[in-house]
């Protein structure tokens, strides 16, 4: 049996939920997302169902393995599983490893870290505007600060030769395509139409990011109700053939390779 060899870089989306109701339904699920780039894993926002996700996919993924945790943000659909996860990376805190990236706000007067979790990881390391970090062989850059309720950063990083972008949660502002250059964007989209007041990406915002970035991939992920209801495969179609560009909406277990 010849057996294909596989990357070394690849992005599995443990959850593809976004939004309160379609995260407390589990309509979609909310797991965030897993890197390996190289020899190094990172777990990034996980969320409600996150340990379960890593031993229902297959191949089953080990959370002993994980050399970083990274919070976008401390909202419940992004943080809720941090502190089992960061148990489950340093073996219920007997190893003492690993890092965790979260904005400062997660660490304040109402952190989403447990006072006796904080003491297992080997660095805890609150994130900055426009600052790159290293962790092995993975290295990530933040955006500036978005437009969110709490504290919140998008991120960009290279998997192998790719350079890609994952788009947080935020409202639109002028400028916001300006720090998500790429080659592929991955971007929360939570309502199919504006919803005025709620800070959240809605699939106009997206089309109009898409066509001004031209990036060779986008993956359109974090759904809320109003997308599922308009099905976000058949809307990334859409906007693939009104562009002439690659997009794709993303499903729970989905991997992608690079």
């Amino acid at each position: 049996m010849i057996r294909r060899n596989q990357s070394d870089h690849w992005i599995k989306f443990l959850g593809t939920a976004g939004a309160r109701f379609v995260m407390i339904r589990q309509l979609r699920a909310s797991g965030g997302l897993w890197l390996k780039s190289g020899s190094t894993q990172v777990l990034i926002d996980p969320g409600p169902g996150c340990l379960v996700r890593c031993s229902s996919v297959r191949p089953k993924l080990d959370p002993t393995g994980l050399n970083a945790i990274i919070l976008t943000h401390r909202h419940l659909d992004h943080a809720n599983d941090i502190n089992v996860m960061i148990e489950a990376m340093t073996e219920g805190g007997f190893k003492k490893r690993g890092v965790v990236y979260v904005p400062q706000d997660a660490l304040g007067d109402d952190p989403v870290i447990y006072k006796y979790a904080r003491e297992f990881p080997g660095k805890i390391e609150v994130l900055a505007p426009q600052t790159s970090y290293q962790v092995g062989d993975f290295s990530f850059e933040t955006s500036l600060a978005l437009r969110h309720p709490s504290q919140t950063y998008g991120l960009k990083f290279l998997m192998g030769q790719t350079r890609v972008c994952l788009l947080s949660d935020t409202e639109y502002f002028e400028g916001l395509e300006d720090m998500f250059a790429c080659d592929v964007l991955i971007v929360n989209v939570v309502f199919f139409e504006p919803r005025p007041g709620i800070q959240h990406l809605n699939f106009g915002d997206v089309k109009k990011i898409v066509a001004r970035l031209a990036p060779k991939k986008t993956i359109l992920t974090h759904f809320g109700l109003t997308m599922l209801k308009n099905h976000p495969h058949v809307l990334a179609r859409q906007l693939s053939w009104e562009t002439g560009l690659n997009v794709v909406a993303a499903t729970d277990g989905l991997k992608v390779e690079f």
